[in-house]
């Protein structure tokens, strides 16, 4: 029985941060201005912790600055929305990373929207997403930005295939669906509590699995020839698909780590430069 080419994201990852780098010293060199991108933390959650720190050092590589603003667990929604107003005015910042969770106390979609669209390098504003739906110039959700990628680097044309999403979340589920529809994909929206979800597996050309469930997808339902994308990361380095078995009826597939993780980062990092340069008029 063959086996599915692994789409490796770590490599392709690499290539975007080395130009991105590239970009980033080229712009300062003509402005004399270092891009900056602006990360918030709620708290001390140890995997968000982590995660603002991964961030950090990447920005390094690509001659990006960093500025790291934490507040503590107890911060309220109007103290978090100030802070990125003030974040959104301030010249030198050219990109804001809110890293959520954010805690339940705190009307996450408020802090959003505080954040400027020209500087949301996350995508996660209702500006972001309305560019994403309606195909027009703008900043992608970093995690489904990462993903049309990968389906790029790897040849795979969605126009006219098959698209099953399985979740539904504002910053992964919904907007990779709407990147896969401006690129003429017929998409198909799943979610934990989708009846017969197998059945309708079973159909997809392309499989995005984003639901944060632990092998949700099983691999004796994935379509034979398929292309499996997981973009879900549960303990224990384990995906939202069942790799082993899927790997023995997709065509290409992504491990987990290594696939889709390192692209959302680089996505991230190329935006930050996007904003910059768009911000100084070059």
């Amino acid at each position: 029985m063959s086996q599915a080419r692994l789409m490796d994201g770590t490599a392709l990852a690499r290539r975007i941060v080395e130009r991105t780098a590239h970009r980033a010293a080229g712009l300062t060199g003509r402005t004399g201005v270092r891009p900056c991108l602006a990360t918030v933390l709620v708290g001390e959650d140890p995997a968000s912790v982590t995660y603002v720190r991964m961030k950090r050092n990447r920005c390094r590589t690509a001659n990006i600055a960093s500025r790291h603003v934490e507040l503590p667990a107890a911060t309220t929604t109007a103290q978090l929305v100030q802070t990125l107003r003030d974040l959104s005015a301030d010249p030198s910042v050219h990109g804001i990373l809110l890293q959520h969770p954010v805690g339940d106390h705190i009307d996450e979609r408020a802090a959003f929207e505080a954040i400027a669209p020209e500087k949301d390098v996350d995508g996660v504003t209702f500006a972001s997403f309305a560019t994403m739906s309606f195909a027009l110039p703008g900043f992608v959700s970093c995690t489904p930005g990462g993903i049309m990628r990968l389906l790029d680097a790897y040849d795979v044309d969605p126009a006219g295939k098959r698209a099953v999403v399985v979740g539904r979340s504002a910053i992964l589920g919904k907007p990779v669906g709407m990147l896969l529809l401006a690129r003429d994909a017929t998409v198909t929206y799943c979610h934990s509590r989708t009846r017969e979800l197998s059945s309708v597996v079973r159909e997809a050309d392309i499989v995005v699995a984003a639901a944060g469930r632990p092998r949700l997808v099983r691999g004796e339902d994935v379509k034979p020839g398929a292309v499996v994308i997981d973009a879900g990361y549960n303990a224990g380095n384990v995906g939202d698909v069942d790799f082993d078995t899927a790997a023995e009826r997709a065509s290409l597939i992504t491990p987990v780590p290594g696939g889709v993780g390192p692209m959302t980062i680089a996505t991230l990092l190329e935006q930050t430069v996007d904003a910059a340069a768009r911000q100084l008029g070059v």
